[in-house]
């Protein structure tokens, strides 16, 4: 049964059609994956969902009693309350009735008097029948999961936290419908992990937006896709939608062949044969007008942004070189004794929560801050270009073709000269929004345009702080063919664990207190490592005498383990050595492109040496402890 109805619904921006007469079921304990193309419509219509904004025509219908709670994609805080008081203003009217019983409660420790008591009991009925004292019990429940403190202020917050408090905001309002805008935007891993287990968890229905594949995969049970004003329904993850959606869209384009090429037919007949006749076949003419009627009104797929970046001249070999550096902040350790060299084509993904260091230590790379100590070298004819995920290089004032063009009508991109119109529609930028102001944008237009301007200067190196966040998933797609393709050698910031995994071939993995791991692959390559270092917990068993305490009574070794004991040196040395030359080989990046089959049985090798390495080494130390 649908607990919320959409019956024939439109809304439009300006001349833009959101919406076409759109109608739709929400079902109680869906778990919907709404997805589109940036401008499509999708905030507008959970907006819809949420009664903050009126269809142009159309209604929506929800089930008597259905308690829809919204958190939009920047939530509006009050910067000067605690966490708690953010979270507890979700309660609603309860919020008043506890205010009013623990500000009685206060008064009648100094001042007793039998109104206040009869005050309180009344106050703790209604407090009862509303079961309040569990609301107050889950917002507890809900900061201890969340790891906050509730006595922090709000405006003190980054921007994931402040989405962490929103969500747990909506939470103890115990809705029936939650509608989640963008909820992932500004979590890092660990916290999007975190929201995963609460869509999982939660018992009711959720509509949310988001452009991460990944999440969607993990979360959702229903695909809802905005396209063109229409809502097409697919059921089961975002898998099965994609295999879904290239058959669909492969079927449309045979029809709409079909469609145009009978239209040129019809077009040719009426030609000629006026030519021929000097009579028209009055029934005929009419179904040709038809044809036309029906081809404009007929709304083709939207071109896809054609991504191109001016590579430049080539980098030398060596991009960057780090010996033992060093830095802290406030006697924290950011970085901790590192040394890597990074090679020209490597792509390299920096994954760590948010504000472990991984800003830091890219400018530490490309020589923008030094270290406390170590040393670092740039390589020769490195040309950067830096994506930074706050647009901080995009002027408000600014129009969209100012931004790219710098005052002229011609951009160079690799060698050719292209018309600034022309590159813009290339980013899906249409000609009479060319003149649009950068502060009227969407944030998935923000991050096109800064795309588009940092794709049209010459670089050997791109550094991408976040380039993810607001885009749609087909954009994404895109991007990731383009860095994929790329000559020069890349920096990724990025919580998309899936963006990761397919563009990265190599990682920094922020540990904490300084500590990086280098790891060939992406985020799914370091579940692997992390998986297999980390033994599983072993079970208390009711003996407690231990292999430790027969060790104590063994006079000597046998001669068996002697002899094992002083060949242990050789198998470290050989095991050493072929480590070294698996580590060589993989350096060169051309591997990974000629080879890519000899690339992953290398990497799996190198990872099989650190764990016999592990237990020769442990084997050694028990031996030699006898």
């Amino acid at each position: 049964m649908a607990i919320i109805t959409i019956d024939k619904a439109s809304l439009a921006f300006g001349h833009y059609t959101l919406l076409d007469k759109v109608s739709f079921g929400i079902e109680k304990g869906d778990k919907i994956g709404l997805i589109g193309r940036n401008g499509a419509g999708k905030s507008s219509l959970l907006k819809a969902l949420a009664n903050t904004i009126k269809l142009d025509d159309g209604q929506i219908y929800y089930t008597e009693g259905t308690k829809v709670v919204y958190v939009p994609q920047e939530p509006i805080l009050d910067p000067k309350h605690t966490i708690f008081n953010e979270v507890f203003s979700g309660l609603g009217e309860v919020r008043q009735l506890l205010s009013d019983y623990y500000e009685i409660l206060d008064k009648m420790a100094t001042d007793y008097t039998d109104d206040l008591l009869d005050s309180l009991n009344d106050l703790q009925e209604k407090l009862e029948h509303a079961n309040a004292f569990a609301s107050k019990n889950l917002i507890d429940k809900v900061l201890t999961d969340l790891g906050l403190d509730g006595h922090q202020s709000v405006g003190e917050l980054s921007g994931g936290v402040k989405k962490k408090v929103a969500i747990a905001r909506a939470l103890v309002a115990e809705p029936d419908v939650l509608l989640l805008d963008e909820p992932t935007n500004h979590l890092d891993i660990t916290a999007t992990l975190w929201l995963e287990k609460v869509v999982n968890d939660f018992n009711g229905t959720i509509v949310l937006i988001t452009h991460d594949r990944t999440f969607l995969d993990k979360t959702v049970n229903k695909i809802v896709e905005l396209d063109r004003g229409r809502l097409n329904v697919y059921p089961g993850s975002f898998a099965k939608y994609q295999e879904y959606k290239a058959l669909q869209l492969a079927d449309e384009a045979k029809i709409n062949h079909e469609f145009d090429k009978f239209l040129a037919q019809e077009e040719v007949w009426i030609r000629k044969g006026i030519e021929a006749r000097r009579t028209r076949n009055e029934g005929r003419v009419r179904r040709l007008e038809q044809l036309r009627v029906d081809r404009a009104a007929r709304r083709d797929r939207v071109g896809k942004v054609n991504f191109q970046v001016d590579r430049g001249s080539l980098s030398g070999k060596i991009v960057a070189e780090l010996e033992n550096v060093n830095i802290s902040f406030d006697n924290r350790d950011i970085v901790k004794n590192f040394t890597t060299t990074v090679m020209r084509g490597d792509k390299i993904g920096l994954i760590g929560p948010n504000g472990i260091g991984k800003s830091t230590l890219l400018k530490i790379i490309l020589g923008e801050q030094d270290p406390d100590n170590g040393t670092t070298k740039l390589g020769t004819k490195v040309e950067i270009a830096y994506f930074d995920q706050f647009r901080e290089q995009l002027d408000e004032e600014a129009t969209i073709a100012e931004v790219v063009s710098q005052g002229q009508d011609f951009i160079e991109v690799n060698g050719r000269k292209i018309h600034v119109a022309t590159y813009l529609e290339d980013f899906l930028f249409a000609p009479a929004r060319f003149r649009s102001q950068v502060k009227s944008l969407s944030g998935g237009e923000r991050n096109r345009l800064l795309l588009a301007r940092l794709f049209s200067r010459p670089a050997n190196v791109l550094v991408l702080d976040e380039p993810t966040n607001d885009l749609d998933i087909e954009t994404l797609e895109l991007l990731e063919d383009l860095l994929i393709n790329y000559t020069g050698t890349v920096f990724l910031v990025s919580h998309d664990r899936t963006f990761l995994d397919n563009v990265v071939t190599q990682s920094y993995v922020f540990l904490g207190d300084g500590k990086i791991l280098e790891l060939a692959g992406g985020y799914s390559d370091w579940l692997d490592y992390k998986a297999r270092i980390v033994p599983p917990p072993t079970t208390t068993v009711a003996n407690t005498k231990q292999p430790q305490i027969i060790k104590k009574t063994r006079a000597k070794l046998s001669f068996k383990e002697k002899t094992e004991l002083e060949g242990l040196p050789k198998i470290l040395e050989l095991l050493e050595e072929e480590q070294v030359m698996l580590q060589q080989t993989l350096a060169d990046v051309n591997l990974y492109k000629t080879n890519p089959e000899k690339a992953i049985q290398y990497q799996t090798r190198l990872a099989q040496i650190d764990e016999e390495l592990l237990v020769q080494l442990a084997r050694w130390e028990e031996l030699e402890g006898n």
